[in-house]
């Protein structure tokens, strides 16, 4: 019989959720962009969801840190220890402002380097994905305005590739011909194309079975959807194999390549 989350993990599905809704509001009213300093783009929906995701995550763990990815835009960057949350309020902006639906919100808790907790949830795509460690991963159907009833929650996980080929996922804005290298040394069936974290939850939820990234990511983009395939039963390292870990402060939170992968 599958684990349940426990109630922080559900706390924190609630945040995200709600912070999907600010951003659906957004959504159907539309909103401008404009350009950080590093020439990405920002837009209201993704302030306002950070502003209110900090908020919740003050309330139910006070004092912990929280590195987010306006926050840390704007050079207000907490000091971390080994306890800290990530958080990247609209991940795929590019997806939002191109209106095709493949945004989410992730909020990852991170202990000792390890995502030990995250939370995937893409709004417009109406689906909710929940690691929480030891006790598994999960999946729900969201719809705009009504809370999600987390009795309802499914557990999902990894598969194995099948014998015929496995299917690669890779981002549908930052494919790379390094990516494409690196997959020629596997039998790979099918591509499917994803925007944002939900390609690791593609492998969690046994749709996909491998996702490398060859290009720059920062780690806010990575650990709530690394939380959720690991808790799944699937790894995320680095192409050598070795542990692929957070808290990077050196690099500025700045992630090196890596490999997500169901079972082999």
């Amino acid at each position: 019989m599958a684990n349940s989350p426990s109630s922080f993990a559900l706390a924190l599905g609630d945040i995200a959720w709600e912070a999907g809704e600010i951003i659906l509001r957004h959504y159907e009213e539309g909103t401008d962009s404009r350009k950080k300093s590093d020439h990405s783009p920002v837009t209201d929906a993704d302030e306002e969801a950070e502003r209110f995701i900090l908020q919740q995550l003050a309330k139910i763990a006070p004092g912990v840190p929280v590195i987010a990815e306006e926050e840390a835009a704007a050079g207000r960057i907490a000091e971390i220890g080994a306890h800290f949350f990530l958080v990247d309020p609209l991940d795929g902006t590019k997806e939002f402002l191109n209106r095709n639906g493949e945004f989410t919100v992730n909020i990852a808790e991170i202990k000792d380097g390890v995502p030990v907790r995250g939370v995937v949830h893409a709004p417009a795509k109406q689906r909710l994905f929940l690691g929480d460690g030891e006790n598994g991963a999960f999946e729900i159907a969201t719809a705009p305005g009504i809370k999600p009833d987390f009795t309802k929650l499914e557990p999902i996980r990894v598969r194995t590739a099948p014998a015929d080929g496995m299917i690669a996922v890779a981002s549908r804005s930052h494919r790379d011909h390094k990516t494409d290298e690196y997959l020629n040394h596997y039998n790979v069936k099918d591509f499917i194309t994803a925007g944002s974290s939900l390609k690791f939850c593609l492998v969690a939820a046994g749709e996909a079975d491998i996702y490398p990234r060859h290009g720059p990511t920062c780690e806010w983009d990575t650990a709530a959807g690394h939380a959720v395939l690991n808790a799944a039963g699937g790894t995320v390292t680095r192409p050598d194999g070795t542990p692929f870990l957070y808290g990077k402060t050196r690099d500025k939170f700045l992630n090196g390549y890596f490999v997500a992968r169901g079972l082999a």
